[in-house]
């Protein structure tokens, strides 16, 4: 049962082998909160909840640290009027956190802001500094940066030549040594709001972005930690800067790199200039949250998705053929010795695939297939055999967050359309009962078409007549 990962450091899929045994630390790169989010930040904060879902499956105990990018050019940039730039932050924080909700994704286990952590920010500075990898600008703009010529391996994560690479934006190239050379202090300027400033040696500034996640991860995780994830747009600069100033610095940093896909729409990619985003909270009310989250997590977390019209109708078919069959069983079930048993553990197939570097396609594959066989069981009275796979369905969709029974799927308003159908329904069972025992088969056939044409099936057995949604 040894889980492999795609290390994108390595480029290879890896066995995964904890610092610590029994233990996962993974820090994954959270939103810059700028602006609302979109699905593909909905998307990478899934494929993170999975990983986290089936490592502690698995028997790990699972550090999940995502973090808050709270100050950050664009920030301030966005902040207009009367509102501060921290209240612009911390309002599109509540609505990531919305999003993340609203798909059934688990809290991390810390969700550090970045302006909690300023002092260990200027600690790893300072260190690099000391050790002769980071300079303060000559200018005394206050801005401090990191000297990319002095890491031989700056470049490894992404395989570029220090030649190949463009100039690092993040500052005034004024004072760089090299123009790729990129900001790990930046000085105040007179048009920033003062309360966009810490004091620090090298006069009063704030961070630059990619220092940032060095201080947090090391702050929650320590010096080494087990995995680092984040959308494949964060490889560079974000991932490969991050990499590069924290082993300058001595730590042993992310043993493994993991980063996930993105999400495009109708082939092309998400952008303002298309006006093709499609945001969290609309994307949210096209169709139930559980909905969304199958369709977002049924791909392979290293693939591109890509959004089309159709596609969401086309998970909650799915969604529903594994609804229908956890229905039907408990029904049938219900009054019987079967009810509630079936071990919930899952295939050995399902973990085979989600071992494999979490290949969820093929783990939907023994899911559905699992469905499939239930069924067939219960047309077939072998009520032994279909307890047992609702057993295993409910241990799959659990891991996958896509249990339709389970409780933060539900709603007050569909219990009780759920009662109203159910109790309606039953009448004309009885109904169709009662003909059928007068020999009115005329008036049974007609109930059953009429229930039919509703989407309405039903199975005439030993026990009596059940009802399912065709």
């Amino acid at each position: 049962m040894t889980v492999r990962l795609y290390d994108s450091r390595s480029q290879a899929v890896r066995d995964l082998v904890p610092i610590t045994p029994g233990q996962i630390g993974m820090y994954v790169c959270g939103p810059t909160v700028q602006s609302s989010p979109h699905i593909g930040h909905l998307r990478s904060a899934l494929v993170y909840d999975l990983w986290r879902r089936w490592l502690t499956y698995r028997g790990y105990r699972v550090t999940l640290v995502r973090n808050v990018t709270d100050i950050d050019d664009k920030i301030l940039a966005n902040a207009f009027g009367d509102e501060e730039w921290w209240a612009l932050a911390y309002r599109y924080e509540l609505e990531f956190t919305a999003g993340y909700t609203a798909l059934g994704i688990q809290a991390p286990t810390y969700e550090p802001r970045a302006t909690a952590s300023v002092a260990q920010m200027q600690e790893i500075v300072q260190e690099l500094i000391e050790r002769g990898h980071a300079y303060p600008a000559p200018d005394g703009s206050g801005d401090v940066y990191f000297d990319v010529k002095s890491w031989p391996t700056y470049g490894e994560l992404t395989r570029q030549r220090l030649d190949d690479m463009a100039p690092a934006e993040d500052a005034d190239p004024r004072g760089k040594r090299d123009p790729r050379d990129f900001a790990l202090w930046k000085g105040h300027k007179s048009d920033e709001p003062e309360s966009a400033s810490w004091s620090s040696p090298w006069g009063p500034g704030r961070p630059g972005w990619h220092i940032e996640c060095s201080a947090m991860s090391s702050r929650y995780l320590g010096t080494e930690f087990d995995i680092h994830g984040g959308g494949l747009d964060l490889r560079f600069p974000h991932h490969e800067n991050e990499l590069a100033q924290s082993a300058a610095a001595g730590h042993g940093f992310a043993r493994h790199w993991v980063h996930n896909g993105l999400v495009n729409v109708n082939g092309q990619k998400m952008s303002k200039s298309l006006g093709n985003s499609i945001y969290a909270a609309e994307f949210l009310e096209m169709a139930p949250p559980i909905v969304i989250r199958y369709y977002l997590g049924q791909a392979h977390y290293r693939s591109t998705i890509d959004y089309h019209d159709g596609a969401l109708e086309e998970a909650e078919a799915a969604l529903d053929r594994i609804r229908v069959f956890l229905e039907r069983a408990d029904r049938r079930f219900s009054g019987t010795r079967f009810a509630g048993e079936g071990l919930q553990v899952v295939p050995d197939a399902f973990g085979e695939a989600m071992d494999d570097d979490l290949a969820v396609p093929q783990a939907l594959a023994v899911l559905h297939d699992r469905v499939r066989v239930g069924n067939a069981a219960l047309d077939a009275e072998d009520l032994g055999t279909a307890a047992d796979i609702r057993g295993e369905v409910i241990a799959m969709t659990e891991v996958l967050g896509i249990n339709p029974l389970a409780e933060p799927w539900k709603s007050d308003a569909d219990d009780e359309v759920a009662a109203a159908l159910d109790a309606l329904v039953g009448r004309l069972i009885e109904t169709r009962e009662a003909a059928r025992g007068a020999r009115d088969f005329a008036t049974a056939d007609r109930i059953r078409d009429q229930l039919a044409e509703s989407g309405i099936q039903l199975e005439d057995g030993v026990n009596g007549s059940h009802w399912s949604l065709a």
